[in-house]
């Protein structure tokens, strides 16, 4: 499906405003967020006027309905010329926070939780790993017991961005017989983040040092039964779910780093002057170039065809392998281009201060949220049926 002159003139507006606001707001200052290990809360209302925290909601809840390819481009954006996973990280965790409430959450609860997080005065998070378990869904422990009107909420999750000042949290818990295993006993719930018995951790990371990580524990947590999310016992589904969502904005963002580091050893090689000429007159450099437009390239492609099925509302078992397979491309390409970007800069590629260097840092975890390597390998073969 190919987009419209009025789609295209809506990608391209979208592109040049969040560019500004990337190369104003946000790129000047993440050294300085790094080095405090968060950006400020402002930022949070500053994404919110220009509307790009609604993209993608209703319109109804404060929200602005938007395709995949339009919020795929203000993901790709951002990161192409903001150049910093650690914002992109809290900034939007929202966006795998709101969607199980969205989808699954009374009308009371949308109206009183989604368009204070879409005007940025208030933060929403989503928590499912565990200290024991990460791609394991069905192995979680963190148990909800009813008792009354309320669930009682204990256990402890970790790795949680937004785990720090998250306002409300979309927690993954089993329920029922508390006792049993696999996925039959999941479900999902809204905890507000002033809840009493509710202890976070702040923890470090090799990056994304601007975004709060935090382990978050649940000792006798109480929320109120109209916070449950869908059914009882219908959690896993609504995980699976959200995942693919994630997943496809992933891609998006790794692509564009990947072209933030194209473009950084570019502008490099052009300026760098080594044995009489620049870096960019030389063939291997070039070639490297080159390789990185190659996989740039290919995973533009893929993004835009992956994303245009989910318009499309063709989102079965081969839609879903595709997103996870696209995943791993993605970020490998995002790896490929960091690598030979910090490569072409040379010294000044391994100095604080360069996208490249940042971004380097950053490939691993972009390999590893949202369903690793290995996981999304192994479950694209069973939705291909392997």
């Amino acid at each position: 499906m190919n987009p419209s002159s009025t789609d295209l003139d809506m990608l391209a507006d979208i592109t040049a405003s969040v560019k500004r606001f990337a190369q104003n707001d946000i790129a000047p200052h993440v050294g300085q967020w790094d080095d405090a290990g968060e950006f400020p809360r402002a930022l949070y209302h500053q994404a919110a006027d220009l509307g790009l925290l609604a993209l993608g909601y209703p319109e109804a809840l404060g929200g602005t309905p938007a395709s995949w390819r339009l919020r795929n481009a203000m993901m790709l954006a951002l990161c192409r010329y903001g150049g910093s996973g650690g914002v992109l990280a809290s900034l939007f965790s929202h966006n795998i926070g709101l969607p199980p409430v969205l989808a699954h959450g009374s009308a009371a609860l949308q109206q009183a939780v989604i368009p204070p997080v879409l005007r940025g005065e208030k933060i929403a998070a989503l928590a499912i790993t565990e200290p024991g378990g990460g791609s394991d869904v069905a192995a979680l422990r963190t148990t909800a017991l009813r008792d009354g009107a309320d669930y009682v909420i204990d256990g402890e999750k970790v790795f949680i961005t937004s785990g720090m000042r998250a306002d409300f949290i979309t927690v993954a818990v089993r329920t029922g017989d508390c006792g049993s295993k696999g996925s039959g006993g999941l479900s999902m719930i809204l905890v507000p983040g002033d809840s009493p018995g509710l202890s976070r951790t702040r923890l470090e990371k090799m990056g994304w040092w601007c975004s709060d990580t935090a382990q978050l524990r649940f000792d006798g947590v109480r929320v109120p039964a109209s916070h449950l999310l869908g059914e009882e016992g219908g959690g896993f589904k609504i995980i699976m779910g959200n995942f693919n969502g994630e997943r496809l904005a992933m891609s998006a963002a790794a692509l564009g780093f990947a072209q933030a580091c194209y473009d950084e050893a570019l502008d490099w090689a052009r300026q760098r002057k080594t044995f009489g000429s620049t870096l960019v007159d030389k063939q291997v450099i070039r070639h490297k170039l080159v390789d990185m437009q190659m996989r740039i390239a290919s995973t533009q492609a893929w993004v835009d065809a992956v994303a245009d099925r989910a318009d499309a509302v063709d989102q079965g078992p081969d839609w879903v392998a595709h997103v996870c397979m696209l995943k791993n491309h993605a970020t490998q390409t995002m790896q490929f281009c960091a690598d030979q970007a910090v490569q072409i800069l040379g010294g000044m590629g391994f100095m604080r201060g360069t996208k490249s260097e940042r971004i380097y840092r950053e490939v691993k975890v972009m390999m590893i949220g949202g369903g690793a390597e290995e996981i999304m390998k192994d479950l694209a073969a069973r939705q291909l049926g392997l």
